[in-house]
C-alpha cells in the first residue's frame, strides 16, 4: 500500500489537472458525510437525546480542540514524507470512527450521548492528522495562481449540495418522525452510518490523487526549530492574533444559533431547514465574487469588508427578540442568514488562503500547524465557555429604557433588551471588532483601498440586476460579479483599475467559462 501511495518526484500538468478534479470530487463526498453527521442535524440529535448548553458546546469544541493534534502531526508528516499515505490512512479511520456514533441509536439515550461524543472526538482526532498533511499536500499540487479559483468553486459545489441535501434530509427526517415517533434515534443513525458510506468514496477518490515529493527536509533541524520558524515571522506572527481573537469571537455565538431558534424562538425543524438552505444559498452565490477577488487583489481586502458583515450580523441577532418574538423575528433571521452566508463565503475562503499564500512552500507544513493549532485552540474553547455560562446568562437580562410623562400622557419604551444568548452575541461583537483590528496590521501583497472594491461590487451588481426577469439575467446575477468584475484590466492605480467599462466580449468568455 505504501509503494502504491508513494509520491512521484514531479507532476505534469496532465497530472496536476486530474489531480483537482480528484480533489473536487472528494470534496463533495466529504460535504455530503460533514452535512449528515453535522449541523443542524448533530445539533438536533443531541437535544433530542437530552444534551445540556455544556454538551452543545462540548460538540461545537471537539472539531476545533481535535485540531491540535497537528502538533504532532507536523513531526509525522516530516519523519513519513508520504502525505498522501497519512491524509487516507487516517481519513478511513474517521469514516469507521462515525458509524461508532451510528450504533448509538439503538441504546439507551445516555449511552446514545457518550457514543455520540465519543465517535465525533475520534473522527475529529485523525482527522486533523489528515487535515495537517492534506493543506501541505494541496499547496504542492495547486498552482499558487489558480489557489482562490479553485477553492471558490470547490466551495461553491460543496455548498449547492449541501443546501439540496439539508433540504432532502429535513424533509426525510420529518416524515420518518411522523411515520415512526419513537424512532427518531434510529433515523438519525441511518443518516451517520450514510455520511460513513459515502465519505468512504472520498477516501478513495485521495488515494487516486497524485502526490509531488516534499522538498529535501532542512538539515539537522530539530522538530522545536521547525515549529518555531513561524513564530520568526513577523508578518505570520501578525497574522495568527488575527486568527486567535477571530475564531473565538465566532465560536462564541455561532454553535448555538440552531439552540437559539428552536428553544428561545421555540421554532421546529421545518423552520430551521429553509433559513439554512437560504444561508447556504447566499453563500453559494457569492463565492465567485470572492474566490475571483482574492485572485485578482488579496485575501485580506476580502477579509476586510466581509469581517464586519459578520459582526453586524451578531447585533442583529439581538434584536430578533426586541424584548420577545415580535412580527418581524422571522424576516429579520431571513437578512440575518442571508447576510451571514455572504460573509461567511469570503470569510472562509479568505482566511484560509491567506495563511497558505503567507506559508514559505518549503515549509508550509508547520506555517499551516500552527495556522491550524491557534484557530483549533480559540475556536474549540469558545463554545465550551459558552455552554458553561449559558445556564448562567438565562437567569439574567439587561434592559434600558427611555421614559417620558407630561400632564397628560406618558411614553416609555426600550432601546436595549439584552437576555441569555443576546450577551453571547453582543461580546462576539467586540471581540470580532478588535480581531479585525488585528488584521490591519498584516501585510499582504496585491492589498487595494476598500472603497474601490465596493465600488466595483456595486457596479457589476447593478448590472446584473438590468436583466433579472429573464432566466439568463437570473444566472448572471447568480454569478456576481464573476468574469465582468474581475477582467483583467491594464491599470496599476486601484482607482483606474474599477472602470466601469468592459470589453465586449466579457459576456462570451464569462458563459464559455461556464
Amino acid at each position: 500500500m505504501n509503494r502504491w501511495l508513494s509520491p512521484v518526484p514531479e507532476l505534469s500538468q496532465q497530472d496536476v489537472d486530474r489531480s483537482m478534479r480528484l480533489v473536487l470530487l472528494d470534496g463533495l463526498t466529504t460535504q455530503i458525510m460533514c452535512t449528515l453527521t453535522g449541523g443542524v442535524f448533530v445539533t438536533a440529535y443531541a437535544l433530542h437525546i437530552g444534551a445540556s448548553n455544556l454538551i452543545v458546546g462540548l460538540l461545537a469544541a471537539i472539531p476545533f480542540l481535535a485540531q491540535l493534534v497537528q502538533l504532532p502531526a507536523v513531526l509525522l508528516v516530516e519523519r513519513v514524507r508520504n502525505r498522501r499515505l497519512l491524509v487516507v490512512s487516517h481519513a478511513a479511520a474517521g469514516r469507521a470512527a462515525l458509524l461508532l456514533a451510528a450504533a448509538g441509536c439503538l441504546l439507551p439515550n445516555r449511552w446514545s450521548l457518550t457514543l455520540l461524543l465519543l465517535g465525533l472526538a475520534l473522527q475529529a482526532s485523525v482527522g486533523a492528522v489528515s487535515a495537517c498533511a492534506w493543506f501541505s499536500w494541496m499547496r504542492d499540487v495547486i498552482p499558487p495562481e489558480r489557489l482562490g479559483g479553485f477553492f471558490s468553486k470547490r466551495l461553491f459545489w460543496m455548498t449547492l449540495l449541501s443546501a439540496s441535501l439539508s433540504y432532502a434530509g429535513g424533509h426525510a427526517l420529518d416524515g420518518w418522525i411522523a411515520i415512526h415517533p419513537d424512532q427518531q434515534k434510529l433515523a438519525h443513525g441511518v443518516l451517520f452510518a450514510l455520511g460513513a458510506a459515502v465519505g468512504a468514496v472520498g477516501v478513495w477518490l485521495l488515494s487516486r490523487t497524485m502526490e509531488p515529493a516534499m522538498p529535501p527536509p532542512t538539515a539537522n533541524a530539530s522538530f522545536r526549530d521547525v515549529l518555531a520558524q513561524p513564530f520568526s515571522d513577523p508578518n505570520f506572527r501578525r497574522l495568527l492574533l488575527f486568527i486567535g481573537p477571530w475564531s473565538f469571537a465566532v465560536n462564541l455565538a455561532s454553535p448555538f444559533f440552531t439552540v437559539y431558534m428552536l428553544n428561545r424562538l421555540h421554532m421546529g425543524m421545518a423552520e430551521v431547514m429553509p433559513l439554512v438552505i437560504f444561508s447556504q444559498l447566499t453563500n453559494l452565490i457569492s463565492l465567485g465574487l470572492w474566490g475571483r477577488l482574492t485572485d485578482r487583489f488579496s485575501n485580506k481586502t476580502v477579509l476586510t469588508l466581509c469581517g464586519p458583515l459578520y459582526i453586524l450580523c451578531f447585533v442583529g441577532w439581538t434584536f430578533t427578540t426586541f424584548p420577545d418574538v415580535h412580527a418581524g423575528t422571522v424576516p429579520l433571521l431571513y437578512v440575518l442568514h442571508g447576510v451571514m452566508g455572504i460573509a461567511t463565503a469570503g470569510v472562509t475562503l479568505a482566511t484560509g488562503n491567506i495563511a497558505l499564500k503567507l506559508s514559505p512552500k518549503d515549509r508550509a507544513t508547520a506555517y499551516l500547524a500552527l495556522n491550524g493549532m491557534v484557530s483549533a485552540l480559540a475556536a474549540g474553547t469558545a463554545p465550551i465557555l459558552g455552554g458553561l455560562c449559558a445556564d448562567w446568562f438565562d437567569q439574567r437580562d439587561l434592559t434600558v429604557s427611555i421614559h417620558w410623562s407630561g400632564p397628560d400622557s406618558a411614553l416609555a419604551f426600550d432601546t436595549i433588551s439584552l437576555q441569555a444568548w443576546d450577551f453571547f452575541f453582543l461580546m462576539a461583537s467586540v471581540l470580532g471588532l478588535f480581531s479585525l483590528h488585528r488584521l490591519s496590521l498584516v501585510r499582504e501583497v496585491g492589498e487595494i483601498a476598500n472603497r474601490a472594491l465596493l465600488r466595483q461590487a456595486f457596479i457589476a451588481t447593478r448590472r446584473g440586476l438590468y436583466t433579472i426577469s429573464s432566466v439568463a439575467g437570473l444566472r448572471q446575477l447568480a454569478g456576481i460579479p464573476s468574469a465582468e468584475l474581475l477582467k483583467e484590466h491594464e491599470a496599476t492605480d486601484p482607482e483606474t483599475v474599477f472602470q466601469d467599462t468592459l470589453p465586449a466580449n466579457a459576456i462570451a468568455e464569462e458563459r464559455s467559462a461556464a
